[in-house]
């Protein structure tokens, strides 16, 4: 249901667009006029409710209305009208980690296809239709089955032909570059439009990574790095008479180091754009250039970090794409972060899609393991069963290290280094924090974390080795109430939990210590998640 404000141009749009194609003279710009026209007042459609919260919940597989799996990596959501549009790659890799996410499938980017889903609410997903598969036809003759490589896509509108325009990195025949496909709707079979191997003030062919950026005044941009060496940020807009070619770039940042993941967002005004560390698919802080004028390819500051991705590197994801909703009570960007790690254990779960706010002169990243969202007013909550430990599979890191993202260390006695995320975690996962020496030692990790008043459960993985005069998870709460769980001696994992804690809103402490003279204590999976209202 829509207010009838809104509903009034769109009816007056619809009428005119029926005439357009009932008219046998009607030439191809009198169609692509009527269908913009159209598209632009069921843009403009305002829900007449206050819309409902719907719940997203990170670390699992997502799946669609029908109970089907969700396959759309490095993809986009892009808004057509008065529903939103997800594309992304079905590749291979996805379904064997998806059977068995407790080994690696180094490098499987065999594609199978692009599929679209739609939803109105950014929530529930209905799958469409695949717009390329790898029988799609492309240049000289090739389709894309026999391409090296496709990812990394965005989806525009084009308002002078009335076409989708598909922009994807593709490597065809030998040649890196940008391959634009078309189609008639945003669930069509997409054909072929062009291959751009060179993106004029780029260094080199092809891109980096990519994304696609819809301005609000409907300008389209390509969001990318230069392919070798990644350490350039460029905005080069699409030709707007058909948007089958990208125009010369502008170069907004760089880094010397390398970025990956390359994607824009507009909050309060101002230009974003994220980026991730360069190494594969793998967890990062984000990265962010933001604009000093209110030009997209004008000057922006040099980087800093995203507030809130460094505790647990952006809830162990890479950079994906951003969605801005403009909301009747309040603007949210959604962080859409890529958890692949050439699809290997980085935990469970594709797409992590992550609240960002502006309170104050930055943007802040929320990380939440559940959250709840209103697409129709732009608010969110964090949702019930949100886990409030960061980190709490200590998989953040990558590689093996003796300090754990978001955990400190603390040492009471022993040598200097007892702290490890060590190899095998539980249920098959990569890493699990172990607390240990071949000596007498006492210390372990600790963590602060804010959460509001009520009845928390703590839950764990735990097992030992050797003998451990003491081994517990201690949960203190904002004024110094403290609760612990003590770790009886195991040699194979098993799940530990205290419930009906009692915390205070604000800050808490969570604390886990080992102390032995020649044993470890290995923890993984924590969990402290609130089960009643304070």
């Amino acid at each position: 249901m829509y207010t009838a404000d809104s509903w009034k141009p769109f009816a007056k749009a619809l009428t005119v667009a029926a005439h357009v194609a009932d008219d046998t003279s009607a030439t191809t710009s009198d169609v692509a006029a009527a269908k913009t026209a159209l598209m632009t007042a069921a843009s403009d459609l305002k829900a007449a409710d206050e819309g409902t919260f719907q719940t997203i919940t990170n670390d699992t597989f997502w799946n669609d209305t029908s109970g089907n799996p969700i396959y759309s990596q490095g993809g986009g959501v892009f808004k057509f009208g008065d529903t939103y549009y997800w594309y992304g790659v079905h590749y291979t890799g996805a379904e064997l980690y998806r059977a068995n996410p407790t080994k690696k499938y180094d490098g499987d980017v065999s594609f199978v296809s692009i599929p679209v889903y739609s939803s109105k609410d950014l929530v529930n997903w209905k799958f469409e239709n695949r717009v390329a598969t790898r029988s799609t036809k492309i240049n000289n003759g090739a389709t894309l089955g026999q391409a090296g490589w496709v990812g990394r896509l965005g989806v525009s509108y084009n308002e002078n032909t009335g076409k989708y325009v598909l922009a994807t990195q593709a490597y065809v025949g030998g040649g890196h570059g940008v391959l634009l496909l078309q189609g008639d709707s945003p669930t069509d079979t997409f054909d072929y439009g062009y291959f751009q191997t060179q993106i004029t003030n780029s260094p080199t062919t092809g891109t980096g990574d990519q994304t696609v950026f819809t301005d609000d005044n409907g300008k389209d941009y390509l969001i990318f790095s230069n392919r070798e060496g990644r350490g350039r940020a460029f905005v080069a807009k699409f030709r707007e008479s058909d948007s089958l070619r990208v125009e010369p770039a502008v170069q907004i940042g760089q880094n010397s180091s390398g970025r990956e993941g390359n994607a824009m967002f507009r909050l309060g005004g101002k230009y974003y754009h994220g980026a991730s560390d360069l190494h594969g698919w793998n967890t990062s802080v984000t990265h962010v250039l933001e604009s000093t004028t209110s030009n997209i390819q004008g000057a922006y500051t040099g980087e800093y970090t995203l507030a809130g991705t460094e505790t647990d590197y952006s809830h162990v994801t890479q950079t994906g794409f951003f969605v801005t909703v403009k909301g009747t009570k309040q603007e949210t960007v959604i962080f859409a972060g890529d958890r692949w790690a050439d699809f290997a254990w980085n935990g469970i779960g594709y797409n992590q899609w992550m609240p960002v706010t502006k309170t104050g002169t930055r943007p802040q990243f929320h990380s939440v393991s559940q959250w709840q969202f209103n697409a129709t007013t732009g608010e969110w909550r964090v949702g019930p069963a949100n886990n409030y430990v960061l980190n709490p599979n200590f998989q953040a890191d990558r590689i093996i290290v003796p300090q754990a993202q978001g955990w400190t260390n603390f040492r009471e006695s022993g040598p200097s280094s007892i702290v490890t995320n060590s190899n095998g975690g539980a249920n098959g996962s990569r890493f699990a924090l172990q607390i240990g020496a071949g000596q007498s030692y006492a210390g372990g990790v600790r963590q602060k974390i804010t959460m509001p008043a009520g009845t928390y459960k703590l839950s764990l993985f735990a097992k030992t080795s050797g003998s451990l005069s003491a081994a517990q998870v201690t949960v203190t709460d904002a004024v110094g109430s403290s609760r612990t769980l003590n770790i009886p001696a195991s040699g194979g994992w098993t799940r530990r939990e205290l419930a009906q804690i009692p915390l205070s809103a604000g800050t808490a402490t969570v604390t886990i210590r080992a102390a032995s003279s020649n044993g470890r204590l290995f923890v993984d999976g924590l969990g402290l998640v609130k089960t009643s209202a304070g």
